[in-house]
């Protein structure tokens, strides 16, 4: 009557994931696809989707283990094992009825002693008593009042994944699909949303842990569990009345666990000993009880962003930008504030002095850069760091590896595209940079000389058959390479849409882990920050990065009429690191030199699809 749950394959070379978050709690009732649990791996972290309906019976895999790939995560099954779990417990109330309000006698130990509550039940509880013995006796089958929420599979490749930063606090609301935490893979930072809505009640993972896919990050329940630890609280101390009227009194041991939670937040680990949890929220209604979400200490800003969702990443930003959210506007899915949000409202928030100044005051001095809080601390390396600094080493110590550069005249595609942005952003929506126009070249010129779009297999080199090219994407959490596929069949407007799709997904943590894999070559624009070239590093397996640095003006010499005259000119460097094991210094300076041809000459009129 039961399935099981296995840790799916993930991708190539992944043989293994970490357990992170149990999205389910047993006794839960799950829809087929629906999101079991999270898994972490060394390259990202997904979500494991339950592969049948039924009910969670029980769960093999705690948070933070890590297991091979066809381990078995957990069993579902059709509710019967959870309801026979429960015949005997509901047999102990039956005896228990009959005694007299003896309960008062010993009421602290009849929910300690609920095990053997079946045997001296008459003489030792009364009906509140013995509604608490009998879901005592099965804490992990008592019905769909919580649910754990796990670490889902988050691609090829990837078995674990670090908890960066926790976006809810234990007893705070939350909403089916909303974002409760973030997890950290060496491929992609990702959000992990709610799978019901509810209180959370127990967090099991703390940030800087890291844990294996399909592991248990925390449990949220349905919001009864507290009103049914409200009655059952008043046991504790024997002047207080079991109450069991509002409520069946069917969760008695998480109700007891979620008023713990609520009074002490910030210790969850303590939620699962009843002692301390019954006398703190006694005084609460049975419906409000979960309410207390403002006991948030860790972030003052948490209450204040409920009704809009704000990342950590973001919330820091606006902190280190002196930027209140509660005045922001977000831009993004669902009112969602944006990283350019806050920057926009610190640029108007600077601004807004400047237009208050003189007349006089017309070229104020730039303002002071803002000293950064990392000053003078320690932190620890993120995941995506490490495994940046654990590739970066091996490439360069497998490889050989150095560097070409070019300088290259784009004048006329710097008036072609100024002819052309204004109706390919009104018609396409996406803004066209130079970026577009260097990748085509790039992918047009990768046909003619594949040897820079290969790689090395042993003693052999593979020659792809399409020029799928990575984009470097500066985030805050790391440099990330998002893969457009194919790029020498697409035009300038594909392109161009899929760069600003990939880049805004890759900043808001909304990859997929499919779209980080299978790049043949890489071109990163240092450019976008200033800068006139560099010498990008080649990561394995790819054999060359192109570097596009910035597009600057500058005094030129052009010939008009065969002869020499100055003008001003746009110029750009490119600058082409390879692998010198298959390349060669004379393969890339004719790979360059078909770049530089085909954006000189600027004939794009053919390909810019609007």
């Amino acid at each position: 009557m039961s399935t099981s749950v296995v840790l799916p394959a993930l991708g190539e070379s992944v043989t293994e994931g970490t357990v992170t978050r149990w999205l389910k709690k047993v006794g839960d009732t799950i829809q087929e696809d629906e999101g079991l649990l999270e898994i972490s791996t060394d390259k990202v972290d997904t979500e494991i989707p339950s592969p049948v309906s039924g009910v969670l019976e029980e769960i093999l895999v705690q948070e933070d283990e890590t297991v091979e790939v066809g381990a078995v995560l957990a069993k579902i099954g059709d509710g019967s094992g959870s309801s026979s779990d429960d015949a005997p417990a509901a047999e102990a109330p039956a005896p228990a009825e009959e005694a007299p309000a003896a309960a008062e006698a010993a009421p602290a130990e009849a929910p300690a002693e609920a095990a053997p509550a079946e045997q001296p039940a008459p003489a030792a509880s009364s009906e509140a008593a013995s509604s608490d013995s009998a879901p005592a006796e099965q804490p992990a089958s008592d019905g769909g009042e919580s649910r754990e929420v796990v670490l889902p599979e988050l691609g090829e490749s990837v078995t674990e994944g670090t908890v960066t930063r926790w976006l809810k606090q234990v007893g705070d609301d939350v909403a089916v699909d909303e974002p409760l935490l973030e997890i950290s893979t060496d491929k992609v930072d990702t959000e992990i949303p709610s799978p019901v809505a509810g209180v959370l009640q127990e967090v099991l993972v703390k940030e800087d842990e890291t844990v294996a896919v399909g592991a248990a990050l925390a449990r949220i329940g349905s919001g009864a569990a507290p009103a049914a630890a409200a009655e059952s609280a008043p046991e504790a101390p024997s002047t207080e009345k079991p109450v069991d009227a509002d409520q069946p009194a069917a969760q008695p041991e998480p109700a007891a666990a979620e008023p713990a939670k609520q009074s002490e937040p910030e210790k969850p680990a303590e939620a699962a000993q009843p002692a301390p949890a019954q006398p703190a929220p006694e005084t609460g209604a049975s419906t409000p009880a979960p309410q207390p979400p403002s006991t948030s200490s860790e972030s003052l800003a948490a209450s204040a962003d409920e009704i809009t969702y704000v990342t950590p990443l973001v919330r820091r930003l606006a902190q280190q930008q002196g930027v209140d959210l509660t005045k922001v506007t977000g831009t993004g899915v669902g009112g969602r504030i944006r990283k350019e949000d806050v920057l926009k409202a610190a640029e108007a928030a600077a601004k807004a002095p400047a237009e208050q100044a003189p007349a006089a005051a017309s070229a104020p001095a730039p303002a002071p850069l803002e000293v950064s809080p990392l000053r003078g601390t320690t932190q620890p390396m993120s995941r995506l760091r490490k495994v940046l600094a654990e590739r970066a080493v091996a490439s360069m110590q497998a490889t050989a590896q150095l560097t070409t550069v070019v300088e290259v005249d784009v004048t006329k595609v710097a008036s072609y595209r100024d002819r052309v942005k204004a109706e390919f952003q009104e018609k396409t929506g996406d803004k066209l940079s130079f970026l577009p126009f260097f990748v085509l070249a790039a992918a047009e010129a990768l046909q003619a000389y594949p040897v820079i779009n290969s790689t090395v297999d042993g003693e052999s080199i593979v020659y792809p058959p399409t020029e799928n090219i990575s984009i470097a994407v500066d985030t805050e959490r790391g440099l990330l390479t998002p893969v457009v596929r194919d790029v020498a069949g697409k035009n300038l407007a594909q392109i161009a849409h899929e760069i600003a799709d990939l880049a805004a997904r890759t900043r808001n943590n909304k990859l997929k882990p499919d779209e980080l894999a299978g790049g043949t070559f890489t071109v990163t624009n240092t450019g976008s920050r200033g800068a006139l070239f560099d010498t990008p590093l080649v990561f394995l397996p790819q054999s060359a990065i192109l570097g596009t640095g910035t597009v600057v003006k500058r005094p030129g010499v052009v010939s008009v009429d065969g002869k020499d005259a100055i003008s001003v000119r746009s110029y750009v460097y490119l600058a082409l690191s390879y692998d010198h094991r298959v390349v060669d210094g004379a393969d890339a300076a004719r790979f360059l030199s078909a770049v530089k041809n085909r954006l000189e000459a600027a004939q794009f009129e053919g390909n810019l699809g609007i």
